[in-house]
C-alpha cells in the first residue's frame, strides 16, 4: 500500500512554476548577454538583466559552464522547433525554408559557434541528441524544397547552415553594436541565391563535413 509520504514525495520534488519561470528568465538573459558581450560577462550582470538576485542565478546554475551549456540546448532546441514547424505549416516547400533560416537568425544561432567555444562537454548526451535533432529537420526542409524543384540542386544543408551561421553570428567591436538591424535583409538576399531557378554556377565544391575537417 502507498502511503501519504511516498505520494507527496514526487510532488514536492516538482520544480515551483515561479523556479520555472526563474530559470527561463536567466537562460533568456543570459543568451542575450553572451551575444552582446561573449562568455566571459560576469554572471552578477546575466542576473541583473534577469531580475533575479545573483543567488538565485547561483541556485539554478553553480558555474559558467552549466550555465552556458543550458544556454546551447536551448538554443538547439528551440531552432529545431522552427524547423519542423515550419515544414509542417508552410504549404510551399521553399517559403518553409525561408521562414526556418529568418526564425533560426532570431533564435541566434549565429552566437552558437561563440558559446561552443567554452569549456564544457561538446559532447554531451544533451548537445549530441540535439544537433542530430536539428541536422535531420533542415535536411528534411532542403530536400522537400529540392525535390519539388523550388531550391537549387548544387547546394547542401551544410551550405545553407554555413552561410545562416556566418551572416547571424556577431560582429566583433563595439562600433557593430547595430548590425543585427540588416540581418534579415542580408538573409533575403541569400535566400534569393538558393531559390531554383539557379542564376549562375556556383564556383568551389558543396560544403561538407569531410571538407572542413582539417586535413592531418
Amino acid at each position: 500500500m502507498t502511503t501519504a509520504a511516498e505520494t507527496e514525495a514526487p510532488r514536492a520534488a516538482r520544480p515551483r512554476a515561479d523556479a520555472l519561470r526563474n530559470r527561463e528568465r536567466i537562460v533568456t538573459a543570459a543568451r542575450e548577454v553572451f551575444v552582446e558581450s561573449g562568455n566571459d560577462v560576469p554572471l552578477d550582470e546575466i542576473a541583473r538583466r534577469a531580475g533575479v538576485g545573483n543567488a538565485t542565478l547561483y541556485r539554478h546554475f553553480p558555474d559558467r559552464a552549466g550555465l552556458v551549456h543550458e544556454v546551447v540546448v536551448s538554443v538547439i532546441a528551440r531552432t529545431c522547433e522552427q524547423a519542423e514547424r515550419a515544414a509542417a505549416e508552410e504549404a510551399d516547400s521553399f517559403d518553409a525554408v525561408r521562414r526556418f533560416v529568418h526564425a533560426a537568425a532570431d533564435e541566434r544561432i549565429g552566437a552558437l559557434c561563440m558559446m561552443l567555444s567554452g569549456d564544457f562537454d561538446k559532447d554531451h548526451p544533451d548537445l549530441t541528441a540535439g544537433r542530430e535533432r536539428l541536422d535531420a529537420a533542415v535536411l528534411d526542409l532542403v530536400e522537400r524544397a529540392q525535390s519539388a524543384g523550388r531550391m537549387r540542386s548544387d547546394v547542401t544543408v551544410l551550405d545553407l547552415l554555413l552561410a545562416l551561421s556566418q551572416l547571424t553570428r556577431p560582429l566583433p567591436g563595439i562600433q557593430c553594436l547595430n548590425a543585427d538591424r540588416f540581418v534579415h535583409r542580408h538573409l533575403q538576399l541569400l535566400l534569393d541565391g538558393f531559390e531554383a531557378p539557379a542564376r549562375s554556377e556556383l564556383p568551389g565544391e558543396a560544403a561538407t563535413l569531410e571538407a572542413l575537417r582539417p586535413t592531418p
